[in-house]
């Protein structure tokens, strides 16, 4: 009996998506597309690429060190 059962919904739907479905396909159409762009070029140009995560590492270190450097240095006393 069970060699009979087919599970799972093989077709495709008969109404088109709408609304926030709709939204949500065109969102992971676009991402989709960008990330394949992303990943061709950084193939193209493999020195650029690593320029560009190396330089975007550097600054998000530099702003970390600044920002947390800034917190360590309260000369506030609380009592």
């Amino acid at each position: 009996m069970t060699d009979e059962l087919s599970a799972g919904f093989t077709g495709t739907p008969a109404e088109p998506p709408t609304g926030v479905r709709k939204a949500a396909k065109d969102a992971k159409d676009a991402v989709v597309r960008e990330s394949t762009a992303v990943v061709v070029g950084a193939a193209e140009h493999p020195q650029t690429a690593t320029g560009i995560v190396l330089t975007i590492g550097v600054l998000a270190f530099a702003i970390g060190y600044v920002l947390g450097r800034d917190a360590s240095s309260n000369d506030s006393r609380w009592w």
